[in-house]
């Protein structure tokens, strides 16, 4: 009988306004010194200051770290760590979308256990904890307010290091959907289909659990509908709730089972192209699935029937066909471009390949694919993702 660990954050505040209980989650934990890790537009923006005068008001001494970057590198990492032991803190708060909650991750590790982040990639595993991580998520896409992972760029190789372990887990996550209404239609079309690909790919995962099945096909079921909702009305509250939930959901789902292939591909994209990761990931999800689809038949085509784009006596490969068109037609309707649309020079792509595949099939993801490739298939994938 195969036992399946599943790991959540401690505490979970999900609702409208939830990010107004922060004071209250440090007085639970007992934890009362943040540093709150935060980027500059959510400074500028007055979303840092509208979270943290509810700490003022509770007289929570606090510091600001809020110069984090876009897909976090080594070097904005660092700087975190530096400006957490400049201070006396006992927990790190993760206030933004992926990259300032990833890069919150890195610090609270470091913070107690030293050395490089290279030293901590995968397939090294850290379960240790570091400093508690509370994460207040402002996008429905990378789920990192539930999982044990982050990501970090290996700005000397181009490399993105996937991490993972317990020690990224945040013990809480406050989940205010009323932060996503400021999203731009970019930002929500990539982290819907970020979080839409979690739950796809936790599902058909060759590491997939009873426990992630349940929540990946919850996860669908709030995102199809609701992603094309808010890309073309962004004050739609009732969708932007079903996309911060969904988001979740799939975090959780794939942090308790994992990613697989179309993820293993775009991190490369991502980090030698400088391709936001919601959008890497929808460039190539239409291939990728196409290509994985016959060595788990079933398991797309249960997916496209939770998405609601098959019916339930449709045959499994009708449904997979169905799935197929549904997001091919979702990538028109968000308008995502492909790498040569985007800008990506096409001689450094092909030159990039043979080093793309390396380093997607060293982060261990595409060995959870229900197909797994080796790097000739990864290549012609590529290719493929280049002319489509």
């Amino acid at each position: 009988m195969t036992i399946a660990a599943i790991a959540l954050p401690r505490l979970l505040h999900v609702g409208g306004g939830a990010s107004g209980r922060l004071p209250e989650v440090l007085a639970t934990l007992g934890l009362s010194r943040p540093l709150i890790v935060t980027d500059p537009w959510l400074l500028e923006s007055g979303a840092v200051g509208r979270l943290v005068s509810g700490l003022d008001s509770a007289g929570i001494a606090h510091r600001l770290f809020a110069d984090t970057v876009p897909d976090p590198t080594v070097a904005s990492v660092q700087a975190g760590l530096g400006c957490l032991n400049a201070g006396d803190h006992d927990c790190v708060v993760g206030f933004g979308g992926g990259s300032p909650i990833d890069t919150a991750k890195a610090i609270a590790l470091l913070a107690r256990h030293g050395g490089a982040m290279a030293d901590y990639k995968a397939p090294h595993v850290q379960d240790a904890p570091g400093l508690p991580i509370i994460a207040i998520p402002t996008t429905a896409g990378t789920g990192s307010e539930a999982t044990r992972f982050t990501i970090i760029t290996d700005e000397s190789t181009d490399e993105k290091m996937l991490c993972a372990g317990l020690a990224y887990l945040p013990i809480a996550a406050l989940v205010d959907y009323e932060l996503t209404f400021s999203m731009p239609a970019r930002l929500t079309a990539d982290t819907g289909i970020d979080s839409l690909t979690h739950a796809i790919e936790a599902f058909v995962s060759r590491r997939a659990n009873p426990f992630s099945d349940g929540i990946a096909l919850l996860a669908m079921r709030a995102i199809s509908p609701n992603l094309r909702r808010v890309y073309a009305d962004p004050g739609d509250g009732p969708a932007r709730e079903a996309m911060m939930l969904g988001a979740t959901q799939a975090g959780i789902a794939f942090s308790n089972s994992s990613v697989a292939l179309v993820h293993g591909m775009s991190r490369p994209i991502g980090a030698h192209f400088q391709v936001p990761h919601g959008l890497s990931n929808a460039m190539l999800l239409p291939a990728v699935t196409r290509w994985s689809a016959p060595a788990a038949l079933g398991r797309y085509a249960a997916c496209a029937r939770t998405m609601g784009v098959a019916d339930d006596g449709e045959g499994d490969q009708l449904a997979v066909a169905r799935l197929l068109e549904e997001l091919a037609a979702l990538n028109r309707d968000l308008a995502v471009p492909g790498p040569a649309a985007w800008g990506i020079d096409a001689d450094r792509w092909h030159v990039l390949v043979p080093t793309m595949c390396a380093q997607a099939a060293a982060s261990g993801s595409p060995a959870n694919n229900p197909r797994v490739p080796d790097a000739d298939a990864m290549a012609e994938l590529f290719a493929e993702v280049w002319a489509s």
